[in-house]
């Protein structure tokens, strides 16, 4: 189909109404319509599977579900029973529910380097709650994140960072300092420089590229010899590089990790993990001053809870990972050939650990372009692929691969003659895509 007549008039409408309503038409910033292009930001009716339809009655093979967070597929059948069963007893209550107790131990059971657990709602509440965690224990102010990693939390001590800082004290923000991914020197360098300062150290374990040899063995040890928290962000990481994430796939066991995402398929559940004897300040048996560690009215929904253990099995029992791992593998290797045999094989660039497959658009100096990234989405979308990233499930089947790697062949033809033409605007039709983090609207 010509992009030039794929158009969705119920989706920009709904998009209208969100943005006379909800602040940037959208409850997360990367799913806000800025972030496609312009006039072909769908708005989802529903999903199934691998599948999302829009309100306009198109069918989409979805990549990146709910940010991520939708490993299984849409609407899992194991998950949905699991949800609907609690929620015929009840989801809240005035004293914990069992399924509190059940949900914790079959965490622990898949996450073995951790010692204790607790859940919340979301991933900001999770790392917030490490940081001040560390803190309280090393009775220090400054947290050290890296700073190669796209997010961390929606709180001060992150946001503070970015270029969208506005309505974040300077004071704050100054406590935050910075270390590279990859470079030990580079971050002894930096706990030197902040000697006994330092609470912790928050990184992702791993992204778009496998942590170099000894390096998170590296960071242990700076932690241990500094004296700092090292805490393990596997919001994304949890489930998708093991059950019991980057910790147990590459053996280093950090002080405190934090889960989602894949945690809930969906559902709206998250987790902070560690050892006791730092966990256990957040809670009554200790004789020290009280943390207020994580303290949320919805963060035990049973329902919740339920869908995270229903996940948990489906992953460890049906070999959920491995999945993902080959389906990945199958798309990667497709786009790839797709890109190479089309001539853009170093302008569409696929990275990432298989499970979590990103892209990378680059114009005619190699350089990341937004103009790029939108005549590719454009290309994507018109062929019934939505896209924002290449990240899979284990719902897609090798037609659904096929397809995408039709489609992508497709793109790429266009991105080759924007190429020789030396400028893509023609095939934009409106505006590029945005950052996410910017400092004007």
């Amino acid at each position: 189909m010509d992009t030039d007549e794929f158009l969705l008039p119920r989706s920009h409408l709904a998009n209208e109404r969100l943005h006379a309503m909800v602040p940037g038409g959208a409850h997360t910033y990367a799913k806000g319509d800025d972030q496609y292009p312009e006039n072909l930001a769908p708005v989802i009716s529903h999903g199934l599977g691998s599948h999302v339809w829009d309100v306009d009655g198109n069918r989409y093979i979805e990549y990146g579900s709910g940010l991520r967070s939708v490993s299984l597929g849409h609407v899992h059948p194991r998950v949905i029973e699991a949800v609907r069963r609690e929620i015929d007893r009840g989801s809240n209550f005035v004293r914990p529910s069992i399924v509190e107790v059940e949900a914790a131990e079959r965490f622990l059971a898949t996450v073995p380097t951790a010692e204790m657990v607790k859940f919340a709602k979301n991933g900001s509440d999770a790392t917030t709650a490490a940081v001040r965690l560390a803190r309280a224990v090393t009775g220090r102010p400054r947290v050290a994140l890296c700073g190669d990693h796209p997010f961390f939390s929606v709180d001060d001590w992150f946001i503070g960072t970015t270029p969208m800082s506005v309505g974040v004290p300077d004071a704050t923000t100054e406590l935050t300092v910075a270390f590279p991914y990859g470079d030990l020197a580079a971050t002894e360098e930096l706990l030197t420089r902040y000697r006994d300062e330092v609470a912790c150290l928050i990184l992702e374990p791993a992204t778009h590229t496998e942590p170099p040899p000894g390096y998170l063995a590296g960071l242990r040890d700076l932690a241990d010899r500094h004296n700092c928290v090292l805490v393990f962000d596997e919001m994304i990481t949890g489930l998708r590089w093991s059950e019991a994430g980057a910790q147990g796939l590459y053996g280093v066991v950090p002080d405190l990790s934090t889960f989602g995402k894949a945690l809930g398929n969906g559902f709206a559940v998250s987790a902070l993990a560690g050892r006791r004897d730092l966990m256990e300040r957040g809670g009554l048996r200790h004789s020290g001053e009280r943390v207020f560690l994580l303290s949320t009215t919805h963060g035990a929904e049973t329902h919740s809870l339920a869908a995270a253990m229903a996940v948990l099995t489906t992953y460890v029992e049906e070999g959920i990972t491995a999945q993902l791992h080959a389906l990945g593998e199958r798309l990667a290797a497709g786009v790839r050939d797709a890109a190479a045999t089309m001539g853009v094989g170093d302008h569409v660039v696929v990275r990432g650990r298989a499970s979590n497959l990103v892209f990378a658009t680059l114009d005619e100096n190699r350089q990341p372009s937004q103009e790029y990234r939108t005549l590719f989405l454009r290309q994507l979308l018109s062929g019934g692929v939505l896209a924002p990233s290449f990240v899979v499930s284990s719902a897609l089947d090798d037609a659904d691969i096929d397809h995408t790697v039709d489609v992508v062949a497709r793109a790429c033809a266009v991105y080759r003659k924007a190429l020789d033409a030396g400028d893509p605007t023609p095939w934009l039709a409106g505006r590029p895509v945005k950052p996410v983090f910017r400092r004007s609207a």
